[in-house]
């Protein structure tokens, strides 16, 4: 395992997104979907959840919605240690509230809109942004 060293660069995706606990699984057409936009959708043994821009959420679902993702420049390589967790320590000390999710190349950290310019300003502290 490596420590990472290098910066963290961050970019800020336009558009609000909703965190969605959906009792079924949807049938749902990705086909409007553009390719700058988070669309993940994820079941353990007990829930199915989804996090999507707020115009596709479900309406049956349980919907959390005004969420704003911020994408860490990947890809990551899996031995790479603490790029999260320092992400995360950051916007802790500032109080801010945090959604993440990883995918294959990198993490995806979504703050709610309230809470948008305190991330901002906690996050620079320990990454590059990019708007």
């Amino acid at each position: 395992m490596s420590e990472y060293l290098r910066p963290i660069h961050l970019r800020l995706l336009t558009g609000k997104y909703a965190v969605c606990k959906l009792k079924r699984w949807p049938d749902v057409s990705l086909d409007m979907l553009d390719v700058d936009q988070v669309f993940s959708l994820t079941r353990n043994g007990e829930e199915i959840s989804l996090v999507c821009p707020e115009e596709m959420a479900l309406k049956y679902a349980n919907i959390e919605a005004g969420w704003r993702a911020f994408v860490v420049a990947g890809p990551l390589e899996f031995s790479l240690v603490g790029i999260l967790a320092k992400l995360t320590k950051a916007l802790a000390d500032a109080s801010v509230s945090v959604f993440s999710i990883s995918t294959y190349d990198t993490d995806i950290l979504l703050v709610k809109q309230q809470d948008l310019d305190a991330a901002k300003q906690a996050l620079s502290t320990v990454a590059t942004l990019r708007i």
